[in-house]
């Protein structure tokens, strides 16, 4: 397999896409919802080079944002949609189902570095993930949704298990209405914190970025990406 493959398909009622290189040192994965799916090739323009130098990727969409990427049950912060339990069963779902099936199709080492990544909730969802089990070398949180009821009392004195991390967020993220909303700067300087506390400054970064939360999406997410592959 000398160049990139794209290759899109169902397992376990999940779409995935999948650009597969033969036998590479990292795999990324990303939980998407259909809106970033159908930004995708903006998203690859940016990694194009370092996907075909040393990494596979793999999407997979994700149809109930709140329930599948919410580590427990919290009320509705946007509109009416409380959010669920999903992530552990989404979290199953990346752990034994799609990072083995993907190892197969791609002849990956044992020893394959795999990156986690998302946007807003998808990178909460990777970071409980990196505090879940040791699968993951790096995971990349951009924007995560660190305000996410609960979340600050979860992390504190819990073992983080992957080895590096990238955080992120916008500068005016925290101007908001809405006072849970308002915590996300504190909480993600919190998070820095615990993290360098546990995996030194070297492998953990906090990045700020112009603009609210819905500013250059894509082009956050991949810096998260692009440093966890260095």
């Amino acid at each position: 397999m000398d160049v990139l493959q794209n290759i899109s398909y169902e397992v376990k009622e999940k779409k995935c896409i999948a650009y597969r290189k033969d036998d590479p040192e990292y795999l990324v994965i990303i939980p998407m919802d259909e809106s970033e799916i159908g930004q995708l090739e903006d998203f690859l323009a940016y990694l194009k080079e370092r996907l075909m130098k040393d990494c596979s990727l793999v999407v997979f969409k994700v149809d109930d944002w709140n329930r599948e990427l919410s580590p427990w049950d919290a009320p509705a912060v946007f509109g009416k949609d409380d959010f669920g339990h999903g992530a552990e069963e989404t979290l199953f779902f990346v752990k034994n189902i799609l990072i083995p099936y993907e190892k197969e199709k791609i002849n990956a080492k044992e020893n394959i570095r795999i990156i986690l990544g998302g946007y807003s909730l998808a990178g909460l969802f990777s970071l409980y993930c990196g505090y879940q089990t040791d699968d993951f070398y790096a995971i990349a949180a951009a924007s995560p949704s660190v305000w996410f009821q609960g979340w600050a009392e979860y992390i504190k004195d819990r073992e983080f298990m992957a080895k590096r991390v990238y955080l992120s967020l916008g500068d005016k993220e925290d101007k908001s209405k809405n006072p849970l909303l308002r915590t996300v700067s504190d909480n993600i300087r919190e998070q820095y914190d615990s993290l360098c506390s546990r995996l030194s400054k070297e492998n953990c970064t906090l990045e700020w970025n112009e603009g609210n939360h819905f500013t250059d999406t894509t082009g956050r997410c991949v810096k998260g990406i692009i440093w966890c592959l260095r």
